[in-house]
């Protein structure tokens, strides 16, 4: 089987009308669109050339962002008074196909995608050389901006939708990539002056995360809010994540061959890959057991390939081959070594088995099969 065609056809064939891509069809709990999710998969298309999907992935977001641009008005308004915000005011994380909120209960507070959205919008537009694009969505472009720059420096669930209590260097990093692009990209349509308070924002965020994101000459997990009080810092905030490749490849908040992404790269392959195999998210991990994810092996697979070390990557891109049943799904993790094997019969009983095909995995094994073979089929 071509899993790299098929890859494309998954992603297709549940792309919904309206542009969003869901997360997983056959996982009940994931048959809504989330931003992260739906923008790296964009971006996948754009790469393999399927830039209709792509833009209509982007419309869908535009649609959904002014339709519930009313919440961020009511943020900046309470910021503005000084009144503490709850739950339900932030822009939630995962919305049905027809770009509403989800319903039910949800860790809503999250980030990253929003700015992940940006980044990848602006790689679209780079990639389309299409400057009218940005206009056309500018007004949910400057919802979001503004509504990351109101709220980027307070605790939110990180990528994995955990930790509430802590901010994160990677939703950092995509915040930072997201800010910094589409005010490139507007000062080349002439538009700068309509980014310059957020721009100001992504100047702030690099020297945060290096003062605040950085042990022992490396990234860690998590940042302590600096307002809280000293010794609050549980052991994982110092740990490695692997969602930390995300810093230089492909947010460039730090180059890949940055001392300190090399030394973060490092704690990755000692603690989280397993040799010959995928890649952990964290150690403690619990989640289905804790098993490799086949996107974060792509995914450093992907920064291999930016570096030069076409070896790895090819390593890990027979890895992420590997995982694929006979109908040509990557699922989201292997169950096969699991870090927390007693926890897996509890999440199965819950929500049923792991979710295959996750379309974020395909996307990511497109992306590096396209890092590995830039020249393209």
């Amino acid at each position: 089987m071509d899993l790299y065609r098929r890859s494309i056809q998954v992603i297709l064939e549940n792309q919904a009308h309206s542009g969003a891509y869901v997360a997983s069809p056959n996982f009940p709990s994931y048959t809504y669109c989330w931003l992260r999710d739906g923008s790296f998969i964009a971006h996948a298309m754009d790469r393999v050339g399927e830039h209709s999907s792509a833009r209509a992935f982007f419309r869908w977001v535009d649609r959904t962002v002014r339709r519930y641009a009313w919440k961020v008005k009511k943020v900046l308004g309470k910021l503005e008074k000084g009144q503490s915000l709850d739950d339900s005011d932030y822009l939630h994380t995962r919305y049905t196909m027809e770009g509403k909120e989800a319903e039910g209960e949800w860790w809503n507070f999250q980030l990253d995608g929003y700015g992940t959205w940006l980044w990848a919008l602006a790689e679209h537009v780079i990639l389309t050389d299409d400057l009218a694009f940005l206009e056309e969505v500018g007004e949910s472009v400057q919802t979001t901006m503004r509504y990351l720059a109101a709220v980027w420096e307070l605790p939110n669930y990180d990528c994995w939708e955990e930790h509430p209590e802590y901010i994160h260097p990677y939703t950092l990093a995509a915040l930072y990539a997201g800010l910094r692009a589409v005010e490139t990209l507007a000062g080349r349509a002439g538009n700068a002056a309509a980014v310059r308070v957020d721009s100001r924002i992504a100047d702030e965020i690099l020297p945060f995360v290096l003062e605040h994101g950085v042990r022992d000459g490396r990234l860690v997990k998590h940042i302590v809010p600096p307002q809280r009080a000293e010794g609050t810092e549980g052991p994982l905030a110092s740990a490695v994540d692997a969602s930390l490749i995300g810093v230089a490849t492909p947010y460039r908040v730090l180059h890949p061959d940055d001392p300190l992404m090399q030394a973060t790269i490092a704690q990755i392959e000692a603690h989280l890959r397993r040799p010959g195999g995928g890649v952990y998210r964290y150690l403690g991990d619990t989640y289905y057991g804790g098993g490799e994810w086949v996107l974060l092996a792509a995914w450093l697979g992907w920064y291999y390939a930016e570096v030069g070390e076409e070896e790895r990557a090819r390593e890990l891109l027979n890895w992420v081959e590997a995982q694929a049943d006979d109908e040509g799904h990557l699922p989201e993790q292997v169950s096969t070594h699991l870090l927390a094997t007693d926890r897996y019969a509890e999440w199965e009983a819950r929500w049923g088995p792991v979710a295959k095909p996750l379309l974020w995995s395909h996307a990511m094994y497109l992306i590096l099969h396209r890092a590995l073979e830039p020249a393209g089929r």
